[in-house]
């Protein structure tokens, strides 16, 4: 909410929250303050910010945004408090403490801690105090945890994504229970195991007419490329050439919606939806024709190696022209700007990036030549097929991107309703 000045605007989100709570005692707060601050690459953005207007980075207002989390928890004593961030939360540090001991430390005794914010010299009759457990490390006092116990690494929970988040669940300490575990999964999910059922489409044309006809041609140009001749591996040299024999079997670019009966072949009734009958949000987007020479190479060098190329292992004729390539050769800055998703493998991190060119996320399927749909992104994300993303491909993927996996959210989900004793 953004309402007038601070002290309104708090009164009008306490007004908010006892309305929607009634008469309840059994409910869970969830959320988590804005990650910019506490992320790698969002601490070098404010850093540059800061230096630009000659301001403070200790100062900085984002390191503080937690305690807005902080009041919430102290005006409204939740029995039981979800609390997300990302990993780069761990090792942030502002004027050389920690900003993840501070953060635990506030959350242990919330009343305590925004009374010394605010400078408030006041005795404690109130004894609002938290217990911050781990989801994966079984320990009754917080003090017996590593930091590190905090991250939950989702590809050993049944997720087909590496996805690691900072995940607090913070119980009130007139509840005498200790949260259960989450339970790691016996079998690693692949990439392969949550897409490889969708459609097959091909990725369209940018900056020239696009048709199937002319999308063929482009990938097909590739045998008489002169880094192609010059290729010195013969079995990547081959595994080129058949997929490229491959192509002629696609013609589809995919659509918003599309009729279609799936198998069901991972985990049935959590992502399908027989109502549905199809697909959707599976439409591909453009590539320019180098790009896609790029990703028909980076793909088929996963099928030879099993790992994705870093910019060394490019052609030379084939690497992008540009400012960061002498660094991502010769320093590994940058060196995995076309990365494929590896089939046998958990997907990396899905991110909001996937909405700008797609070069991290190529589809590991070399026939298809294309970076992932928004659908395949949401499903290594979790969503079910039956949740609908709106707005232009850019916030579809935002939305993706942006989020908690659904799945992981019911995994903590169950711990909470049993923590409660429903």
């Amino acid at each position: 909410m953004t309402l007038g000045n601070g002290k309104i605007r708090q009164e009008r989100l306490n007004e908010r929250i006892e309305t929607a709570l009634g008469s309840a005692n059994n409910w869970v707060l969830i959320g988590g303050p804005p990650c910019q601050a506490y992320s790698l690459i969002g601490r070098v953005k404010i850093k540059n910010e800061n230096a630009k207007k000659n301001k403070d980075f200790e100062k900085d207002r984002r390191h503080f945004l937690y305690r807005e989390y902080l009041k919430i928890i102290s005006d409204h004593r939740p029995p039981i408090f979800v609390m997300e961030n990302v990993p780069g939360l761990i090792s942030s540090k502002v004027n050389g403490n920690s900003t993840f001991k501070m953060i635990l430390n506030d959350l242990h005794s919330p009343i305590k801690a925004i009374a010394e914010i605010n400078r408030e010299d006041k005795v404690f009759k109130d004894s609002l105090t938290y217990n911050i457990y781990s989801l994966v490390k079984t320990k009754k006092e917080s003090a017996e945890l590593q930091d590190s116990d905090y991250v939950i690494r989702t590809e050993n929970y049944g997720l087909p994504q590496a996805r690691h988040r900072v995940i607090l669940l913070g119980v009130r300490s007139d509840i005498d229970k200790m949260p259960s575990q989450l339970k790691v999964s016996n079998n690693r999910t692949t990439i392969w195991d949550a897409i490889s059922d969708l459609p097959k489409i091909r990725s369209r044309l940018s900056k020239e007419e696009d048709s199937t006809e002319n999308w063929r041609s482009a990938i097909q140009d590739i045998k008489r490329t002169t880094w192609y001749s010059e290729l010195k591996n013969n079995a990547l040299k081959e595994e080129i050439l058949s997929n490229l024999e491959k192509i002629d079997e696609i013609d589809s670019t995919g659509n918003e919606y599309i009729p279609v009966e799936l198998k069901g072949m991972y985990y049935d009734e959590w992502f399908y939806d027989k109502k549905l009958r199809g697909i959707c949000n599976h439409t591909s987007r453009s590539h320019m024709r180098e790009d896609l020479h790029r990703y028909i190479f980076a793909s088929s060098f996963v099928n030879v190696f099993n790992k994705s190329p870093k910019i060394i292992d490019f052609p030379e004729r084939l690497r992008p022209n540009h400012k960061n390539l002498n660094k991502a050769v010769c320093d590994g800055l940058f060196s995995d700007r076309f990365r494929v998703q590896v089939r046998n493998k958990s997907s990396t991190t899905i991110t909001s990036h996937i909405s700008k060119d797609g070069h991290y996320y190529i589809h590991p399927d070399p026939a298809q030549c294309r970076s992932l749909t928004v659908r395949e992104a949401a499903r290594l994300q979790t969503f079910p097929d039956n949740y609908f993303f709106a707005g232009n491909r850019t916030m579809q993927y935002h939305q993706v991107g942006n989020a908690v996996p659904p799945l992981l959210a019911r995994l903590i989900a169950d711990v909470v309703y049993n923590m409660l004793g429903q």
